[in-house]
């Protein structure tokens, strides 16, 4: 339960239709499996107690009596486990039926949510049986005055985040499910308790519905199905159930199977969703119950990536590239026409990001019918360059067919080393900031020269660590890898390059091969001897902390615990520890150069355009967002 990760269980046992006494002991051990593997909350299904499919037998006192005394039973035996426990079952109040769900904690029943919807079309005839339920009512059951009905949100003393309510089955499948209601009302977990017959298709259809509605609501959607042991004298029921969590499944039963599901969800990241989103106005009329659970340290199973900026699937990875480098190059298409410049100009190192503003250019180009020559690759040799980034780049620019200069900065920087009094034996901040700007310079100069204009080659990454020349590569008139953070650039580039042949294949691989490096000081032996990550610490570190900490809003505790179980056997945790701090330093000290970005295209969901998705003073302190 700490750092807003809550284990949340889907359990369906094995029934026997009209068995109370039956069920009742099939649903006691599977609570009590689910609460000793590190469940707070285990879901059962629509009326598990007597069975679904009961039909006339629901209107059966000896039925509602037997269902009534398991309850009693269920809430007797589960009264030790530290775990709430919703399981189904019918209701009877004032000459009604409803359909409810019990929710138990710790030996007490906090409630009685009851089905909204009553289903009565095709191979369902509920109406038969049950009454809609209507607004919170109260009833007496055991001695003590129970709410029942809808609107209702239970809610955790001890971890405000961990708030649900409970539909039942066709409550979802309609036009305005109470869910939307609930979620309003801070509900972050929806717990559905379900019988959903099998037909061709159904399972697919469901499993979008659960899905698209836990995406819609910013949640987390517990599902949980009736299967073996209900009637199959006209449907067949498998115990489909899933739990997702804002549009993804975390996990799902294979179906015609009974069992248990877990899944951690994390109610700190939907919370963040929902506030960022700004548009869960309260709702009215809604009761809230409230309910003590003791926080315990949870072992997480949970999968985390990496890198959250890529997907792990190989086919998912292609199709996501193509789409990237399509928004890159149609915003700068977009850019060269609303311009109506005559050329667009790079500076070609020879690195990774570069090379990808070149291959968005050659997208562009030929996206607008454009000949390839209106793109000018300037590569600009100095203090730092070694053979093998310069002939990648001559290689590029040959390969794609634009135009080409090689212009060699050494005297220029000399002279300006002379006019400053910078000697050239030191290699501090100034002698590699010098060549930087220089070269922004001549990039802006030929642009004015042939009527273009200068395209931006930084990546997200740099942008995030302030790894860029003030007012040198830091300035451009459209910076399209704006919104790119490293471990994707990596990805893009073996993409086109997977897409290409030849000498231009071989020239992108050597690129991907190359340390990441902005060749400002001398080379050692001929090799690369300034390799940034040796100076600001793994990208795939820093990469995973900007997602974490920008797109949820996570402390540096919650994403130092989450990089341990990511990077395990890779990175000890003084070195994530280290380069954390690191992080947090630096994202810190270099807002300013955020502060007056060029214009570029957002791609992802993390950005750090100050017209766009991160406004941040410049002068913030970074006290209380350290570890």
């Amino acid at each position: 339960m700490k750092d807003g990760f809550l284990r949340v269980a889907s359990a369906t046992p094995k029934i026997k239709v009209a068995d109370c006494e039956y069920n009742t002991a099939a649903i006691i051990a599977q609570a009590g499996e689910a609460a000793e593997n590190g469940a707070s909350l285990v879901v059962f299904p629509e009326l598990c107690i007597t069975g679904y499919t009961c039909h006339d037998l629901f209107l059966q006192r000896s039925l509602l009596t037997a269902a009534e005394n398991a309850l009693r039973e269920i809430m007797e035996a589960t009264k030790k486990l530290e775990a709430v426990i919703i399981v189904g079952l019918p209701v009877a109040d004032k000459g009604s039926l409803f359909n409810c769900a019990a929710v138990i904690c710790k030996g007490k029943l906090l409630g009685l949510p009851a089905k909204k919807y009553i289903p009565n079309y095709s191979e369902f005839y509920e109406m038969r049986h049950f009454t809609p339920a209507k607004k919170t009512a109260s009833k007496t059951i055991f001695g003590e005055s129970v709410h029942y009905g809808q609107d209702m949100i239970f809610e955790c003393i001890d971890m405000p985040e961990f708030r649900f309510g409970v539909e039942i089955c066709e409550d979802l499948w309609t036009p305005e499910p109470p869910c939307g209601k609930l979620a309003k009302g801070g509900a972050l977990i929806i717990a559905n308790l379900s019988a959903s017959d099998e037909v061709i298709g159904k399972a697919d259809y469901r499993r979008m519905l659960v899905r698209s509605t836990s995406a819609r609501l910013f949640s987390a959607y517990i599902y949980t199905s009736a299967g073996q042991g209900e009637s199959t004298q006209d449907l067949v029921f498998s115990g489909h159930s899933m739990i997702c969590e804002n549009g993804a499944v975390l996990a799902e039963s294979k179906r015609f199977t009974t069992g248990i599901i877990y899944a951690d969800i994390d109610l700190q990241k939907l919370e963040y969703e929902r506030r960022h989103a700004n548009t869960f106005t309260d709702a009215d009329d809604l009761y809230i119950e409230r309910f003590s659970l003791p926080m315990k340290e949870l072992v997480l199973d949970r999968y985390i990536s990496k890198t959250p900026f890529v997907p792990a699937n190989k086919a998912n990875l292609d199709e996501r590239c193509e789409e990237i480098l399509t928004i890159q190059a149609a915003g700068l298409a977009s850019r060269i026409e609303h311009t109506n410049v005559k050329t667009v100009v790079i500076g070609l190192s020879g690195g990774l990001d570069s090379t990808l503003a070149l291959i968005v250019a050659v997208h562009a180009m030929d996206m607008s019918g454009r000949d390839r020559k209106d793109i000018i690759a300037v590569t600009m040799p100095c203090f730092g360059t070694t053979k093998r980034t310069k002939s990648n780049a001559e290689i590029l620019a040959e390969s794609y067919g634009v135009s080409f200069r090689d212009i060699d900065i050494s005297k220029s920087v000399t002279q300006h080393f002379e006019d400053i009094g910078q000697e050239l034996t030191n290699f501090d901040v100034t002698y590699e900031n010098g060549q930087a700007r220089e070269r922004t310079q001549v990039l802006m100069d030929i642009a004015n020269k042939t009527g273009g204009f200068v395209i931006g080659t930084g990546d997200l990454s740099e942008l995030a660590l302030g790894w860029a020349t003030y007012n040198g590569d830091h300035m451009s008139m459209y910076a399209v890898n704006a919104s790119i953070p490293k471990t994707l650039v990596r990805h893009l580039t073996s993409f086109e390059a997977d897409h290409s042949e030849g000498q231009l294949k071989e020239a992108l691989m050597d690129i991907l091969d190359t340390p990441v490096s902005p060749e400002l000081l001398p080379p050692k032996d001929g090799e690369i001897s300034q390799k940034t990550e040796d100076l600001v610490g793994p990208y795939e570190l820093h990469d995973f902390f900007l997602y974490y900490f920008v797109r949820f809003g996570f402390t540096a505790e919650k994403i130092f615990r989450m990089a341990k179980i990511a990077f395990a056997g890779e990175y000890n945790d003084d070195t994530i520890k280290k380069w954390l701090q690191v992080f947090i330093r630096r994202f810190f000290s270099q807002q300013f150069k955020r502060s007056c970005l060029p214009d570029g295209p957002k791609v992802g969901t993390v950005t750090l355009s100050p017209r766009g998705d991160w406004r941040m003073p410049s002068d913030a302190s970074s006290a209380v967002f350290g570890l």
